[in-house]
């Protein structure tokens, strides 16, 4: 018999096999409450799932398997819900019907580690409920197929006269990469407009169904892929991620004040690599100096949505195709990911209230 703790609860939990129950998802964090005498187990619990009655049965019935000294559960269930407005923009819609929001993570600069952002701010909305999709679009560059650990190759179907892509999908985010689409020796020697044509098919042609934010991962700078995507299809808004050193910030603001010229509203600041935390010592250390994100945010009047610390598992995530938002789901730094991703979601909530006057409730509890 497994030892009734919170992290034998986990482990039981985790035998359900239900397609509506993502059990992948569940960590210590989820057991709200937790009280175990003699025979009787009081368990409130937080998940994803819609139909709770049917997730509540399953727990119980596997709880009671694993536990047979157990008599009497009083099971609670607490659902995660998050409010998900809709950008209504008919050009969008035209061009993808069934995506609600699409989001660029953006920096003026290489080597600010944007695209580790865009991957774990794509899997840590998926992970709060959220249908999440995610386009490479650093064509020189591709990176999401690794830190998504996936090296397949997307299928096609006719359509018509046209050909579709299936997007790929791990960590329940669909994704589309030049780099799942080449050999991933062969560089992608092409100029600015077959590049451009490469980030538009990648909205077109590709079959992504329906969608609460498409993610796009920039190049860095502000160039002919920034231009393209801004012309071709009006965005929710922007991230900016930067360091915290000066020489980061200078292009960080010439991305932000890109994005402002061409109407596109800036949703916040990422400060990436904000400081280190010593594994010996617990000291803290600002390597790149501090306060970089907020001072930004304060000049140009956009909001901070927080720092990421340095830690060598957020880099070994990436490498290893296994984001830490779900690898190391109880670290600390997943926690400070998780919130960013919530004050996003705050923000594009705040933009589509002001666009519309109301923001319509698409995720939420049944009842």
């Amino acid at each position: 018999m497994i030892e009734i703790t919170k992290s034998g609860i986990i482990s039981s939990l985790k035998n359900i096999n239900n397609d509506k129950f993502n059990t992948n998802l569940l960590t210590l964090n989820s057991i709200k409450k937790f009280e175990h005498n003699d025979d009787n187990l009081n368990l409130d619990i937080s998940i994803n799932a819609k139909d709770v009655n049917e997730i509540k049965n399953l727990i119980e019935t596997q709880l009671k398997k694993d536990f047979t000294g157990l008599k009497k559960i009083n099971l609670t269930i607490s659902t995660k819900s998050s409010t998900i407005s809709t950008h209504k923009d008919a050009k969008k819609d035209a061009i993808m019907p069934g995506v609600k929001n699409t989001i660029a993570v953006a920096s003026g600069k290489g080597g600010v580690g944007k695209s580790t952002v865009a991957v774990n701010l794509a899997t840590a909305l998926a992970k709060d409920g959220a249908k999440v999709g995610l386009i490479d679009a650093d064509i020189y560059g591709p990176s999401i197929p690794l830190m998504l650990g996936s090296t397949d190759k997307p299928k096609v179907y006719q359509e018509g006269n046209s050909v579709k892509i299936i997007p790929l999908e791990n960590f329940d985010v669909k994704f589309i990469s030049i780099g799942s689409l080449i050999d991933d020796k062969a560089p992608v020697i092409w100029r600015g407009p077959m590049a451009s044509g490469a980030i538009k098919q990648f909205m077109t042609d590709v079959d992504w169904g329906e969608l609460d934010y498409l993610i796009f991962d920039l190049p860095p700078g502000t160039g002919d892929i920034q231009l393209t995507l801004v012309q071709t299809i009006p965005l929710t808004g922007a991230v900016i991620v930067t360091t915290p050193q000066e020489v980061s910030l200078i292009d960080a603001r010439k991305a932000l004040q890109m994005f402002t010229k061409v109407n596109v509203p800036v949703l916040g600041v990422i400060e990436n690599m904000s400081y280190f935390i010593a594994p010996d010592t617990g000291k803290k250390y600002d390597i790149f100096g501090s306060g970089g994100g907020e001072k930004i945010s304060r000049e140009l009047d956009t909001p901070f949505l927080g720092g990421i610390p340095i830690d060598s598992r957020i880099r070994e995530g990436g490498d290893n195709g296994f984001p830490m938002v779900f690898g190391m789901p109880d670290a600390k730094e997943t926690e400070i990911i998780m919130d960013i991703s919530r004050k996003l979601t705050e923000q594009v909530n705040l933009r589509n209230s002001s666009q519309s006057g109301k923001i319509e409730i698409l995720l939420g509890d049944d009842d």
